[in-house]
């Protein structure tokens, strides 16, 4: 994918502003402007889990946008989620390979590009993401690493000298707004006028003659707003080049899934999978799951199949998915089910219901083991109709419908004073924040806090994800109620 955009060492020029690439190693910093596309060969496979692990750490930005969340609030789900997924360690971390991190990292933020450069909301949404990045890792840079990446560059800012800081000394500790302790010991820099609209729109700089005077503190506004300014024009330039990559036929469909899901808000499908022993469920159980751990999606599904006794295909195949990898095994899943339809007949239910049953547990037709479809795939695939019940509440119900189902759904955890903040998160297009938020209000009593999510920060982005973390916070719950067993306090003496 990348060779198009190899050459040879010697015709590659660098422009103002960029670090001469070949001079040192390939990434001999852990900050980067992204000058330069990835100049090695990847296998389909890196090109796309190097770019979902990247986007599963800028949908929680985004994420953190939408709900408000503090700087210190976003910086931290922001980390834990870049070690997680997307680890970056200094030059001085030791036991870490460095070089394969920071290829990594270079390849999915190229990847990225060529995904969002496609729309202008995209590439607004993208680029807002991408700086959070950046000054999230600016932040939490090493002071020594940090001095480096910015002698390797360029910035065009212009030293303030003393004889002009003296000059003008008035001016500028007004514009410090009081913080003038140490002016005498504060470095100044200067910078056309456009490059800082945030410190302008603040009133925390110094103009004159189209120059800002910018205080050292504020150094960062500078950098920050030149890999903002850079990515930018670079997608638009990607955007234009992009009509020649459509050829590719393997590229495009992934390129694709990715804009989508971060359109939805939702990075990918989750990875979990059935728990073997305590677990495995059985069809009786699923009543009392529902209620307690079933995410709205699930809920809906299971009172619409108790209420009209059937349940149309696409919602058949939805909730059967969900149980199938939440623990019910075929012969408990062929139980639940012939007891759920309980209006029809042995015969037809054994004709018509039980072979897509067994299918869907890969025992029949190709044998494929099919997976529990992710919050991705639920909201944009397979859209309900007027008369269906699958699919998301949060973005297929009418707002009416939805705070009715929510109450209905949640009357003991889930109160009116709590769905504006939620219809919020809905009427804005985010249909998993607003999932979130109700995890983490229908498990207050469990310790889950506001922000939390489902540990961690993390949003929701698949129904089993919900309910297996529901099960967790539920077990943990009557572990620490009931006491250590006798068996541990015997183990313990």
């Amino acid at each position: 994918m990348f060779k198009a955009a190899q050459k040879s060492k010697a015709s590659i020029k660098t422009e103002p502003g960029q670090v001469d690439w070949y001079s040192t190693k390939p990434y001999p910093h852990r900050l980067n402007f992204y000058d330069r596309p990835p100049l090695f060969d990847v296998t389909i496979e890196e090109f796309e889990t190097c770019a979902i692990d990247r986007l599963r750490v800028l949908a929680e930005i985004e994420s953190s946008f939408v709900r408000n969340r503090p700087w210190d609030d976003l910086k931290t789900v922001t980390e834990a989620q870049s070690v997680k997924y997307l680890p970056l360690n200094a030059n001085t971390a030791r036991h870490a390979d460095t070089e394969s991190q920071r290829k990594r990292d270079h390849l999915g933020h190229f990847v990225l590009r060529l995904a969002f450069c496609r729309s202008e909301e995209l590439r607004r949404r993208f680029v807002k993401a991408e700086t959070t990045l950046f000054r999230v890792r600016y932040d939490s840079d090493d002071t020594s690493e940090k001095e480096e990446f910015l002698n390797s560059r360029d910035f065009d800012w212009i030293t303030v000298d003393e004889e002009e800081k003296l000059l003008f000394s008035k001016e500028l500790q007004a514009a410090s707004a009081g913080k003038n302790d140490g002016f005498s010991r504060e470095k100044y820099y200067k910078v056309k006028w456009t490059r800082v609209p945030d410190l302008i729109e603040k009133r925390k700089v110094f103009l004159k003659a189209g120059w800002a005077y910018v205080p050292g503190r504020e150094q960062s506004s500078i950098i920050f707003q030149e890999f903002e300014t850079n990515l930018t024009r670079a997608l638009e330039l990607t955007a234009k080049a992009l009509p020649r990559l459509d050829e590719d036929s393997r590229l495009v469909p992934i390129l694709s899934n990715l804009s989508q899901g971060f359109l939805v808000g939702v990075p990918s499908e989750w990875n979990g999978a059935p728990v073997a022993g305590e677990y495995v469920i059985t069809a009786e159980m699923v009543d009392e799951l529902a209620r307690k751990n079933f995410p709205m999606c699930m809920r809906n599904l299971h009172g619409v199949l108790r209420r009209d006794r059937l349940l149309k295909h696409s919602g058949r195949l939805q909730y059967g998915l969900f149980l199938k990898v939440l623990g019910l095994s075929i012969e408990e899943a062929v139980a639940f089910w012939r007891k759920s339809f309980s209006k029809m007949t042995d015969d037809k239910f054994n004709k018509e219901y039980k072979y897509n049953i067994r299918h869907s547990y890969g025992l029949e037709g190709k044998r494929a083991n099919y997976p529990a479809r992710s919050c991705q795939q639920i909201l944009l695939f397979d859209q309900p109709k007027a008369s269906d019940c699958h699919g998301c509440p949060y973005r297929h119900f009418s707002h009416d419908n939805l705070q009715t189902a929510l109450l209905s759904a949640y009357p003991d955890t889930l109160t009116a004073a709590d769905l504006p903040e939620i219809m919020h998160t809905v009427k804005a297009g985010h249909p998993h924040v607003a999932c979130t938020r109700v995890f983490e209000i229908t498990h207050s009593q469990f310790g889950v806090k506001k922000g939390e999510g489902i540990g961690g920060g993390e949003s929701v982005t698949h129904p089993n994800q919900y309910a297996a973390r529901s099960r967790e916070l539920e077990k943990a719950k009557k572990e620490l109620e009931a006491g250590p067993s006798d068996e541990s306090v015997a183990m313990e003496v």
